[in-house]
């Protein structure tokens, strides 16, 4: 098995790429040991020394350090996900759900506005972030305002807040006039 290693805009985060799906269709991130139960990969990347984030997109596993350094990291994680591709058992313990998005929160006569906002960001926003090793998801919009959750190599990323203001925020203008700002949730 071969497993490619990507770098992200984060410099605290790897992305890597088994050759094979992850989770298709879903995401799922992990913020702690704790949270990580819920997958037997996660769970083993947690107990590596130095994680403290794993996420898991359709085809990739994105791992955020807190501590050393990733020539001393990347070989226990790349160990840790081809052993786990490798002996067959689900990215998922039975019985965990993947992971909802929270409520979203927007006025009903919005609702059309919302969907064409889903849409941008489905097509023209996720992809993108996705080939950076997150995910971004739609949490609310008021007062011309949409409210975004970024995760993944995304959440604390230093460029996040330009990817929020001038990339996003600039398409959703374009295309949207209602749309007056973008901000994080």
């Amino acid at each position: 098995m071969f497993i490619q290693t990507e770098a992200t805009p984060n410099p605290a985060t790897l992305k890597f790429l088994p050759g094979k799906p992850v989770l298709p269709g879903g995401a799922r991130e992990f913020r702690n040991a704790e949270e990580a139960a819920a997958s037997p990969l996660a769970a083993n990347l947690f107990a590596i020394s130095g994680v403290s984030g794993v996420f898991f997109g359709s085809d990739f596993v994105s791992v955020t350090k807190s501590s050393g350094e990733w020539p001393h990291l990347k070989p226990a994680i790349l160990g840790a996900i081809m052993e786990h591709f490798v002996s067959g058992a689900p990215v998922l313990a039975e019985g965990a759900a993947e992971e909802q998005s929270g409520e979203e929160f927007f006025a009903p006569e919005h609702a059309e506005l919302v969907t064409t906002i889903k849409e941008l960001l489905e097509t023209r926003v996720r992809p993108a972030v996705a080939g950076d090793g997150g995910d971004i998801t739609f949490r609310g919009f008021r007062d011309g305002t949409v409210y975004l959750t970024m995760k993944g190599s995304c959440s604390g990323c230093p460029s996040s807040t330009a990817t929020l203001k001038h990339g996003i925020q600039n398409l959703l203008r374009h295309y949207l006039p209602d749309v007056q700002n973008v901000e994080a949730a």
